[in-house]
């Protein structure tokens, strides 16, 4: 069901959005994180080691397919707030064209390459073959995550951000169900973990089909809507491509930064994988919130309503950065109960090395709410520049904490990463948000002005 984000209390409409988001995307995190937990409980430390160092390549692929679909999505969005149909289905069906031929690229350059690049990451042998065969399958399966975030992520567009949650919800079940018997039924190893993934995107891509075919006829496209011309596909990517690679540029910098963590051993690459999947879920209402700004921003956009972005904002930021204290409380008091859970008993030092990071990252969290709020009401406007230059703040940091930290400080050094690339790519996102507001407050003020003109 469609939703009209143009119409209403924003603050009421935001939240109302954001709840099932916030559902929806601890859902996406679970994925990784039923993974993490399942293979460091029953493959033991080192099998945890060798998927959680995949982590930094699967944002690297992963990060790039979750931001283009989601600036694909924004002009289904603009469409849709601007109430042009026909533009919305042409939307639909240029998202999952672009779509398919992300997957063929990304399946044509990853699979080969993922070894050389967790060789190039300093691996340590003792966990390269269970790193590679985790990474090479599901980068294998890449073409399900696609499809899977397209569909997810134009639903939301038209303003339903619950179904997708309950779709999400759905196949991490089979996930949760798939994976121990993969695991300890097949005896298929890690192995086992990544084709479970795999299989429930897969289960999840036909139930988002099948819900689209019945409920949500403004996608069922025609034939005349897939002659997509060049501007079509154009306007798509002018906001798509620069948020996948600001995602891409944030990953190499995670990159970086796990061969500095490769050096420090399996035990510190176990406990930051470990709490780093702690870490993505408390994030995950801060991403939440930002992900309701883009839908928002972009259905007001459409429909030439700038002055409830603003006032969107304001009370957005109100809303999430409450949350993001929250996060951090829970994550703060009860991280070393969580980090239990991961290692079991007799991994005390992993343990301790999951609470460090936890609390360094945790009291910055007020930053990254601020962060992805200005990210994505920039993105939901059609701008990609600055959050591009953010992207780049966010490298730039987390390389010379890489670099320079790590050696001074070691592990603590590594889990500073963080909080500084927050912090860089924060000021460029403020200003820019800051000069944007005094634009929209104009175009607000010269359409009033027409209004009134007319009117006389």
């Amino acid at each position: 069901m469609t939703k009209n984000l143009t119409e209403g209390e924003p603050a009421r409409l935001i939240l109302m959005f954001t709840l099932p988001l916030i559902a929806g995307n601890i859902f996406q995190q679970l994925y990784a994180f039923v993974d993490t937990l399942i293979v460091g409980r029953f493959l033991g430390v080192e099998a945890l080691a060798a998927v959680g160092c995949t982590g930094s390549l699967m944002f690297l692929m992963l990060g790039f397919v979750i931001g283009l679909t989601g600036g694909l999505s924004i002009y289904t969005g603009h469409r849709f707030g601007a109430k042009d149909e026909k533009g919305v289905r042409q939307s639909a069906a240029a998202c999952a064209f672009l779509a398919l031929i992300c997957s063929l690229v990304l399946t044509a350059i990853g699979v080969p390459l993922c070894r050389s690049m967790l060789i190039l990451m300093q691996t340590p042998p003792e966990i390269l073959e269970g790193a590679h065969s985790f990474i090479s399958i599901v980068y294998g399966g890449i073409i399900m995550f696609v499809f899977l975030q397209m569909q997810t992520n134009i639903i939301r567009a038209l303003g339903d951000s619950r179904m997708p949650t309950i779709l999400l919800a759905t196949a991490l079940v089979i996930n949760i169900i798939l994976e121990p018997v993969a695991i300890l039924v097949l005896e298929w190893g890690i192995p086992g973990a990544a084709l479970a993934t795999v299989a429930s995107q897969f289960i999840g891509n036909l139930l988002c089909f099948a819900y689209i075919w019945k409920k949500m006829p403004m996608l069922h496209t025609r034939r005349e809507d897939w002659n997509l011309s060049w501007k079509v596909l154009k306007a798509h990517l002018r906001i798509g491509l620069p948020m996948g690679f600001q995602a891409s540029i944030i990953a190499i910098g995670a990159v970086v930064l796990q061969i500095a963590l490769n050096n420090l051993g399996p035990t510190a690459v176990a406990a930051y994988a470990a709490a780093q999947k702690v870490d993505a879920v408390a994030l995950m209402p801060m991403m939440s919130f930002g992900m309701a700004m883009a839908a928002y921003t972009a259905q007001n956009y459409g429909a030439r309503k700038f002055d409830r972005i603003e006032e969107g904002v304001r009370k957005c930021v109100y809303m999430s950065v409450g949350f993001s204290i929250a996060a951090a409380l829970f994550n703060i008091l009860m991280g070393p109960e969580i980090m239990h859970v991961f290692v079991g008993d007799g991994q005390e030092q992993v343990v301790d090395y999951g609470q460090t990071y936890l609390v360094i990252n945790g009291v910055c969290y007020w930053i990254l709410a601020l962060l992805f709020i200005f990210r994505f009401t920039l993105q939901g406007l059609g701008q990609s520049f600055i959050p591009t230059v953010a992207g780049i703040m966010e490298l730039i940091m987390r390389v010379a904490a890489a670099i320079g930290l790590v050696a001074v400080w070691g592990y603590m050094g590594a889990c500073m990463a963080n909080p500084l690339a927050w912090i860089g790519a924060c000021i460029p996102l403020a200003i820019s948000f800051y000069l944007t507001r005094k634009r929209l407050r104009r175009a607000h003020a010269r359409m009033l002005e027409i209004q009134n003109r007319k009117l006389a």
